[in-house]
């Protein structure tokens, strides 16, 4: 098992002391770290990830050998997960072997480089000119009972090697070797939704950054009511991105519901809602957003009202709405059991809260090194009897999730129905779930009330 540096141990405890409180607290802004001290962290990252995860997917996958292909600007999704952190892509043909021999896995790269520390490389060139037979010759030697290959007509993060590579591979491979051929698809996953306890120790700070930029986006410090427009607020989070030298992996999408409002369709929210929309008092609003930091990644949907003058709550209607919300997220989260797929999860949550009077939409993703990450689809938003393929994945410990999903409510205030869509990453660590920086337990208000 890797043992961390210390170097490493003492920037994961100062990341820890300095920030980790609900999100429902203003607090400080964390402390975000320097581009070498973030390489130094993901780097760590990387090679416990090697030496821990990788020979238990093989082991249970029964995989002999895992071969990964790819070519610079043209990455598999996987091996971009396996660079060093100074490396911004693969470099000419960049091949990962990874064999298991039964006493260890062992790694190289057939590659005119040395993949960092992580894969030597196991190729010279003025030996053997061609790489495609050195690669070969590394199969004879090992004699593998079958070769898992990056190809899935599922999951296009476990879909990484082009047509291309896959001809010319399959060409050089001798045909005793061409039936041995298998799909990496459960080792590509496995090792993309497997989140290790080195990165869970990080992961809250990284969802409470995305808590704060949320909070203070939805506060008087950015919205006057009567000028701001959700333009205006989009644009402002995507600065304040920036800013604090992180990313967002989408632009954030901000939206509003209002008592005179005629389209509450969910579209309305999304891809039909106006390009620029001033907000009033009296409104809720909605945002989606994500960032990406220390290659994790956050994806949180929350709400905010805009005061009316005289007021200092949101109407009950609306307060009980995200009560209502919450109620279907628990519903949710306790059907996680480690073996059901998605769509046995999805079935199971939406028959409860129908029997709960609940009119639940959930359409819940992994999250991790991808915002759509690899692992179990729980729905999709215009998908709510099951997800064919993806929902038929099964549920792993270890494993994070964005628990997306609406719950159209009735406003009595307004006399007419709205949704509260919520989403809140989360970890699942094989008994139970839980928010990795908490969850939204009250709407923002603004301006806030002491």
């Amino acid at each position: 098992m890797k043992i961390l540096s210390k170097s490493y141990i003492l920037i994961s405890i100062l990341l820890l002391i300095t920030v980790h409180v609900s999100s429902a607290q203003q607090t400080a802004p964390a402390k975000i770290l320097s581009m070498q001290e973030r390489a130094e962290i993901m780097n760590n990252w990387l090679e416990y990830r090697l030496d821990n995860i990788v020979p238990k997917l093989m082991q249970r996958e029964n995989i002999d050998m895992w071969i990964i292909i790819a070519r610079e600007y043209n990455e598999d999704p996987v091996i971009k997960t396996m660079l060093p952190a100074t490396w911004q892509s693969a470099r000419r043909r960049t091949i990962l072997v990874f064999s298991d021999n039964d006493k260890e896995v062992e790694r190289m790269a057939v590659a005119r480089y040395n993949i960092g520390e992580f894969f030597k490389t196991a190729w010279d060139k003025d030996e053997e000119p061609n790489q495609w037979k050195r690669l070969v010759k590394i199969i004879k030697e090992r004699d593998p009972n079958n070769i898992a290959l990056n190809y899935s007509s599922t999951f296009a993060l476990a879909d990484g090697i082009s047509h291309s590579e896959y001809r010319a591979f399959t060409s050089a491979l001798p045909e005793r070797y061409q039936n041995r051929i298998v799909s990496g698809e459960k080792l590509a996953i496995g090792w993309l939704e497997t989140r290790t306890e080195p990165e869970m120790q990080v992961y809250p700070m990284i969802c409470h950054i995305a808590h704060d930029i949320i909070a203070e986006g939805f506060s008087e410090k950015v919205i006057q009511p009567g000028i701001t427009t959700t333009k205006d607020v989009e644009w402002w989070y995507r600065e304040r991105i920036r800013d604090l030298n992180l990313t967002a992996w989408f632009h954030p999408s901000v939206s509003v519901q209002r008592a005179a409002q005629p389209d509450t369709s969910f579209l309305a929210n999304f891809s039909k809602r106006p390009a620029e929309n001033v907000i009033r008092p009296g409104d809720l609003l909605h945002v989606d957003f994500g960032i990406t930091y220390l290659g994790l990644n956050t994806d949180t949907q929350q709400h905010a009202y805009v005061l009316k003058a005289g007021e200092t709550e949101a109407p009950k209607g609306l307060q009980k709405a995200l009560e209502t919300g919450n109620q279907l997220q628990d519903i949710l989260t306790n059907n996680f059991k480690e073996g059901l797929t998605g769509n046995d999860i999805l079935s199971k949550s939406r028959k409860e809260a129908i029997s709960q009077n609940i009119e639940p939409s959930i359409y819940t993703h992994p999250i991790g090194y991808h915002g759509h990450g690899a692992g179990p689809t729980i729905g999709l938003w215009d998908q709510q009897d099951g997800v064919p393929g993806k929902g038929d994945y099964p549920l792993y410990a270890n494993t994070a999730h964005s628990i997306e999903l609406n719950a159209t409510v009735e406003i009595p205030e307004w006399e007419k129905d709205i949704r509260i869509m919520l989403e809140e990453d989360a970890f699942f660590d094989g008994d139970s779930v839980r928010y990795i920086d908490g969850r939204q337990t009250k709407l923002w208000l603004i301006p806030r009330q002491q």
